[in-house]
């Protein structure tokens, strides 16, 4: 068998060595690409933390629940339901630093500010029974709900 002499060839050094360039050029993009992944989902976001329910109110078809924005940001309560119905909601109380908007103390929508505290009164459109679990859950402005739920206290 006759070899040819005339073709030309990488040596096996210079291959190997471009192989090892692209492998790391590669592993370097992907360790971006997913760390860049990680990033996006470990952010903190809205985080509200609801307290049980308490005080149900019979007369005024209502029921209090403490919330605390363990978040990074400011978090604003637009909207409040009452097992999966539409309900009206107003804050009794707030820590110092939250703000109600728009100025009408109570009404919804309302702004609490990071690491800050409120007491929100969720009012039903008819009454509650006793013994009845119900939940009730707080919609934020970018659409994320927070729920809890309790059994109604009464006679």
């Amino acid at each position: 068998m006759k070899i040819l002499r005339s073709r030309k060839a990488l040596s096996p050094v210079v291959a190997s060595i471009i192989l090892i360039a692209v492998t790391v050029a590669v592993s370097i993009a992907v360790a971006a690409w997913m760390g860049a992944l990680s990033f996006s989902f470990m952010s903190s976001g809205e985080q509200l933390q609801l307290g049980n329910p308490w005080y149900w109110n019979t007369t005024t078809n209502s029921v209090y629940i403490n919330v605390t924005n363990g978040g990074s940001s400011s978090v604003v309560i637009n909207s409040a339901r009452v097992d999966n119905n539409p309900a009206t909601a107003s804050i009794v109380w707030y820590s110092y630093n939250s703000t109600i908007t728009p100025s009408v103390t109570g009404s919804l929508p309302f702004t609490i500010l990071k690491g800050e505290k409120a007491c929100v009164q969720v009012f039903k459109t008819s009454s509650f029974t006793a013994g009845t679990q119900y939940t009730f859950t707080l919609v934020t402005g970018s659409n994320k709900e927070f729920a809890v739920t309790g059994v109604a206290q009464g006679s």
